[in-house]
């Protein structure tokens, strides 16, 4: 029987962490939830975070920020493809939040009482995904106007079915509608580009 390795750095921790909060909520996840998803006991985890909940959850949310920087917004904003960064994006929303299956923690703690504490990161996280989906689209040739709107639905469009898709338990409910996002996403810069 192998025994769950604690991690030895504070970025080893931030993974098993995120995915507490994503099970238990911000309120939900006491330290000892905390404790038993690291491996680390509750002096080692004030060790790794002063702060203790707040600052992890801080370090989750730096964590989630930084892959989406990396993987979605950059990518996005520097489009020279902007139909081949659309589909990349989708794919990896899709991989991210395991076909619906994965809780968008952004959301979830933005929607609780305890989000006002994060209020300024979860605004940050949002507003730079439509932006840069944004950007993208006028890339494409897609008036500012409508592509601000549309990067908006889309992003809304995916937060949503996420929400379906586990309330429902189907995770086709997700891939359906991100595939639905995805084509109205192409037929923009298509006709734009037409």
């Amino acid at each position: 029987m192998s025994t769950k390795r604690a991690p030895t750095e504070r970025a080893d921790a931030v993974p098993a962490l995120a995915e507490a909060f994503r099970e238990h909520g911000f309120e939900g996840a006491s330290l000892s939830v905390l404790s038993q998803a690291t491996g680390l006991g509750k002096g080692s985890l004030y060790n790794f975070f002063p702060g203790g909940k707040e600052e992890m959850m801080e370090a989750v949310l730096a964590d989630i920020d930084a892959w989406f920087e990396k993987v979605i917004f950059s990518t996005l904003e520097h489009a020279n493809n902007p139909t081949a960064a659309v589909t990349s994006m989708i794919e990896d929303v899709t991989v991210y939040f395991r076909s619906g299956r994965r809780v968008c923690l952004v959301g979830c703690i933005g929607l609780n009482a305890s989000g006002a504490a994060f209020a300024v990161r979860i605004r940050s996280y949002f507003a730079r995904w439509i932006s840069a989906l944004a950007q993208c689209l006028e890339t494409g040739g897609v008036s500012k106007l409508h592509a601000s709107k549309l990067a908006e639905e889309v992003v809304s469009g995916i937060q949503g079915a996420i929400v379906l898709a586990r309330a429902l338990e189907d995770d086709a409910v997700f891939l359906r509608v991100v595939h639905r996002q995805h084509s109205i996403l192409l037929e923009a810069i298509s006709n734009h580009r037409a």
